[in-house]
């Protein structure tokens, strides 16, 4: 991909998963460096030697982001030692009730807002600080076409996606004046292995290099907002337009 000339440093949270690991390789040309977080200590080398041997630097951290605290401390630790120029807030979890379950597990549902929301708003905050002090910036924040809608088989995910969008609509507006661009991207389906693990039902479903390069565009472009495919935008309008017992019972009907 073409290197963008304002932008020699990235960080990349989820580099150890399809979405980051994609958004990773796209961006890795000479001179940048990049900072890949993920949880996968494996899959994370994996990424990491596929970006050096495209001829940028990689530079790899493996943390769980239940520790929001560590998080920060860390993203502020790396920003001080080399200001980020962009930033993409990838990582989450998409599991959703167990089948026999009445309702999602309590546990899960924590760790969907800890893993979905909590931390890479903080993130998010902390660097969105830094950059605005610095009076440039750009921050991409991953969320999801589901945090449009109250899915009953995913309340912690749909919830904390929901949550997400909201941090990221006002932090952007917080620091657009001082030159700092902040993306909320909200995805449909992805072609990933993990996404095929969990559904059967994928329609509309992007590839995830495609997605990538879509994402990265919208960024690019400054927007506020950038759902894709188009048709989830469609649907994310009908669920508010239709009668409330109505939307009840159709998203009542929906299935993993």
């Amino acid at each position: 991909m073409t290197k963008d000339a304002s932008v020699t440093r990235i960080l990349c949270t989820g580099a150890s998963g399809a979405l980051g690991g994609a958004l990773a390789s796209l961006h890795a040309v000479p001179g940048v460096h990049l900072s890949l977080w993920g949880r996968d200590r494996t899959r994370l080398g994996l990424i990491a030697e596929k970006v050096s041997h495209a001829g940028a630097e990689a530079q790899s951290f493996c943390l769980d982001l239940t520790d929001g605290q560590a998080a920060i401390d860390a993203v502020l630790s790396q920003d001080k030692e080399a200001p980020f120029d962009l930033a993409y807030l990838v990582a989450g979890i998409g599991d959703t009730r167990a089948k026999g379950d009445l309702v999602e597990n309590p546990e899960l549902v924590l760790r969907a807002a800890q893993v979905n929301f909590a931390t890479p708003a903080a993130m998010a905050a902390a660097i969105a600080g830094r950059m605005a002090e610095r009076g440039h910036g750009r921050i991409v924040v991953i969320g999801s076409a589901a945090g449009h809608h109250s899915l009953p088989f995913a309340a912690g995910y749909s919830g904390s996606k929901a949550g997400l969008a909201r941090f990221t609509d006002a932090l952007r507006i917080a620091v657009e004046p001082y030159g700092v661009s902040v993306t909320l991207a909200a995805p449909g389906f992805i072609d990933t292995p993990s996404t095929r693990n969990a559904s059967s039902s994928r329609p509309i479903e992007l590839s995830v290099e495609e997605a990538a390069r879509r994402i990265i565009e919208a960024g690019r472009k400054g927007m506020r907002h950038y759902v894709t495919p188009w048709q989830f935008s469609a649907l994310r309008m009908v669920d508010a337009l239709l009668p409330a017992r109505l939307r009840d019972q159709l998203l009542s009907k929906l299935k993993p």
